[in-house]
């Protein structure tokens, strides 16, 4: 069950195109930890599984291995969105006219739609 559970762990980091030592960043942890939690040779703590589902927005019946659907009761589907990505950003900058007014104030009206979707 421990090898289930780290490949889908490592699928779903994948999917989102993070490396180990970005998750271990994110969630506190060593990327030693990381690759030996895919590799299905360490359990992962209760408090990691807790983060890693909230993270990646899935059930704990998922991770698990308890059920196939991602989903859980409370599941939204809300991808995360990383409002300090400077490529984020950068698209923003790109889709306006620097030298108009109106275009400086949807700019800054998007940048806080993001920023409050990101919460």
């Amino acid at each position: 069950m421990n090898n289930e559970m780290g490949a889908r762990m490592k699928q779903l980091r994948k999917n989102l195109k993070l490396s180990q030592t970005e998750v271990a960043e994110k969630a506190e942890i060593s990327q030693a930890t990381i690759a030996k939690i895919e590799r299905g040779s360490l359990n992962p703590s209760l408090q990691y599984l807790i983060w890693y589902a909230d993270y990646f927005d899935v059930s704990l019946d998922y991770l698990c291995c308890r059920t196939d659907r991602p989903e859980g009761r409370l599941y939204e589907n809300k991808p995360k969105i990383d409002v300090d990505s400077k490529e984020l950003k950068h698209f923003i900058d790109l889709c306006f006219d620097p030298d108009s007014p109106v275009s400086k104030k949807m700019k800054q009206t998007l940048f806080e739609i993001v920023e409050g979707h990101g919460e």
